[in-house]
């Protein structure tokens, strides 16, 4: 039994308590008497609220489940279905033309486009990687994975390869000529860099000096002016730090001394409360939350050991350089941070309220992350801080058209006023990846106008929702093939289309979603530059490795000029984003189609379901059908148990079939984790909580609330954790 405290009408988790008054109110200015007494209103005010837009919810659903089987695919009428949509308050009505007018927005947000990240903050080294991923060694993140080709003896040793450096060392010159041209010559021709007259000056090979075709794009330096350490440039708002060291290993071998180029990579990082976390309980939420803290009073710390020896990781300083006119610039050495809370849907029992039941998780995330960061807003942050304009950013998932995002709203101010904040002081980050969401975006964003700093699209939550809303349709595509279906292009212009519309540009990130292959960074180079592309100023990657990698796309394209030239474009049409990706009618799957989609989901499946409950790892790389390891979280289990729940509920398959699936993918997902010591195998008896979990997800998946996994997954950890 979880040993409680009562405060008025709240029984607390004796630890969550601890923390709070120990560790979290001091220098907030709040007591903890206050803010428990505060957080009581908050819940008396808002749970029922949450309640009934979660009964709403579920009445939309049933009312287009009604809908769709009076109405078969067959005879289905696209007109007849957006009126029905629009008569039960699923589509509402769109409003006159406005611009957001969100105030106070971080330069990180407004201003620079650039990678994100996104980590679990429950696990405090992954987080301060991330957060120190504001900055990262190019040289490492070319010669360390496949962004360069191992051929022509190129391969990775353990000892420097020469033959691998020259090819890292001609890629990076190159990248210095896009983003920083010199007037004549190539960086790769440079034998010298140093600072005259406040210009930077280059030296090339044969004598010529030359210096940048835009002087401006030097910013400063560190060491001295004739033999500078440090080179900063500037380009697209993105920096740049050429280090200049001939002694060391691979500056010896340069012309110019160079040794490396250190980047600005991870420009904003999500710090992850929701679908990465497998957090569950009092004991879980402590750690998110007591990591969040340290995160905003510049504290957190992690040690590992590597190579016999203890390393202790911390937030990284800012970086300081000399400028012109005798001038300092510092740049923070940190990525601004988001703080993802969890969505609306899940209860926790933390905190049970005065009539014993568990509060709305969401509810203590808003109060317990912004207490949090209060820190941060006071100074209280080690000289580490991390919003610069005193805002509090929250990303906030899983929210169902514009009266979800106006509770946010609504409970945002009451956090602000129970938190002595100033109003707005809390701004959000919509997640347009559910459908009545996407289809009602305008909407969204006017209730959020005055504190909507991002938005972004997610292809897997989205399908997934796609998948449930419509699960009496019929059958769905492949999810191969899902992908090529014309809702999913209609989706990602249509994101962008309606986010200028309203003003984001400028004040808001628009986001793309994650790359799912962290192995795999020379597909991601070639690949990613769509996303600037489509006029999104910030992209998903997987890893530090992958910020730097994505971080030259944002050189090579001005997003800011082609949000310039989308604005001018036809908005996309919402006629294709409500087409239902449906098998065509007299679509034959063979046998040989049905059972690699059923192996494949499974597979994906039972890998991330085992780590979830048995080891509560709540987002891992997972070796795929292929032994490809893919980034899983929660998005990605909805959508594949979505997926074969449709194909039970159409016939294009049988629940033996899908038995026989798990089973067998189960031994493959057991022979992949072989290695593993913590490791619980499923076969061959398949009587293990994991297995059990896993096959509950596809076979009850038709009644989960919209499709989502977490009333299952959490359920099933808490008897992993029990037992």
């Amino acid at each position: 039994m979880t040993a409680r405290i009562q405060v008025g009408g709240l029984q607390i988790a004796e630890q969550l308590w601890h923390l709070i008054d120990s560790e979290v109110c001091p220098n907030t200015g709040i007591s903890s008497a206050e803010f428990w007494a505060s957080f009581e209103d908050i819940v008396t005010q808002f749970a029922p609220v949450n309640m009934k837009l979660l009964e709403k919810r579920e009445q939309l659903q049933k009312q287009i489940d009604q809908w769709h089987t009076a109405n078969s695919a067959t005879n289905f009428n696209p007109t007849q279905y957006k009126v029905f949509l629009s008569d039960i308050g699923y589509l509402v009505p769109e409003g006159d033309a406005f611009q957001v007018s969100t105030e106070n927005v971080d330069h990180e947000i407004a201003a620079q486009a650039g990678p994100q990240l996104v980590v679990p903050v429950k696990n405090a080294r992954f987080a301060l990687n991330a957060a120190n991923a504001r900055w990262g060694s190019l040289y490492d993140a070319l010669y360390g994975t496949d962004a360069i080709s191992e051929l022509d003896g190129a391969e990775r040793t353990k000892q420097y390869n020469p033959v691998r450096g020259s090819k890292v060392i001609a890629f990076a010159k190159q990248h210095l000529d896009t983003a920083a041209p010199l007037v004549t010559g190539s960086h790769a021709d440079a034998v010298s860099y140093f600072i005259e007259a406040d210009i930077l000056q280059v030296q090339l090979a044969g004598g010529d000096i030359t210096t940048l075709a835009e002087a401006e794009k030097f910013v400063g330096y560190q060491g001295q002016v004739d033999k500078p350490s440090a080179i900063l440039l500037v380009n697209n708002g993105l920096h740049i730090e050429i280090q200049i060291d001939p002694n060391s290993v691979v500056g010896a071998s340069d012309n110019a001394g160079v040794k490396d180029l250190l980047v600005e990579a991870a420009v904003t990082t999500i710090m992850d409360c929701e679908d990465s976390v497998a957090a569950v309980d009092a004991e879980d939420k402590v750690e998110v939350y007591r990591n969040w803290l340290g995160l905003m009073n510049g504290t957190l710390s992690a040690s590992l050991i590597k190579n016999g020896k203890e390393i202790v990781r911390q937030l990284n300083d800012d970086r300081v350089y000399k400028a012109t006119k005798g001038q300092t610039v510092t740049l923070p050495g940190r990525s601004l941070l988001f703080v993802r809370n969890v969505g609306h849907l899940m209860t926790i029992d933390a905190v049970l309220d005065k009539e014993g039941n568990e509060v709305p998780e969401g509810l203590l995330d808003g109060m317990v992350t912004v207490l949090a960061a209060i820190h941060d807003i006071k100074g209280n942050n080690n000289g580490r801080s991390n919003s610069r304009k005193g805002s509090v950013n929250i990303v906030k998932p899983k929210m169902h058209g514009p009266e979800e995002v106006q509770f946010t709203c609504d409970l945002f101010a009451a956090i602000e006023d129970a938190l002595k904040l100033a109003r707005n002081t809390i701004k959000v980050g919509i997640m347009d990846e559910e459908r009545r969401t996407t289809l009602n975006l305008k909407e969204c964003i006017r209730v959020a106008q005055e504190r909507v700093v991002f938005i972004n699209t997610g292809f897997l939550d989205r399908t997934g929702d796609e998948l449930h809303t419509s699960m009496l349709a019929g059958a769905f595509v492949p999810k191969s093939v899902m992908k090529q279906q014309k809702w999913i292009g209609a989706y990602e212009d249509w994101n962008v289309d309606i986010g200028l519309e309203c003003g984001l540009q400028g004040r808001a990130q628009i986001g793309k979603g994650m790359w799912p292959m962290p192995d795999e960074m020379a597909s991601m180079l070639e690949q990613k530059l769509s996303h600037p592309k489509a006029g999104a100023n910030t992209a998903w990657v997987p890893s530090p490795n992958g910020a730097v990698l994505h971080s030259t796309h944002y050189h090579q394209i001005n997003v800011g000029q082609v949000q310039q030239q989308i604005k001018q474009r036809k908005r996309a049409s919402i006629d294709d984003l409500l087409t239902i990706p449906l098998l065509e009618e007299g679509t034959n799957l063979t046998n040989e189609q049905i059972t690699f989609e059923l192996e494949n989901n499974a597979q994906g499946i039972l890998g991330y379901v085992v780590r979830w409950i048995d080891q509560g790892v709540g987002c891992s790389k997972v070796p795929d059908i292929n032994n490809v390891g893919l980034m899983e979280d929660r998005a990605t289990l909805r959508i594949s148990s979505q997926y074969l729940t449709n194909w039970l509920e159409h016939g294009l398959c049988t629940e033996e079939q899908v038995l026989a699936a798990l089973k067998k993918m189960a031994a493959v997902v057991d022979s992949q984790n072989s290695g593993d010591p913590q490791y619980i195998n499923m076969a061959p008896n398949f009587d293990g909580i994991a297995f059990k979990a896993a096959s509950d997800l596809i076979f009850k998946g038709k009644t989960q609330p919209s499709g989502y996994t977490e009333p299952l997954l959490h359920a099933y950890r808490i008897k992993a954790k029990a037992s």
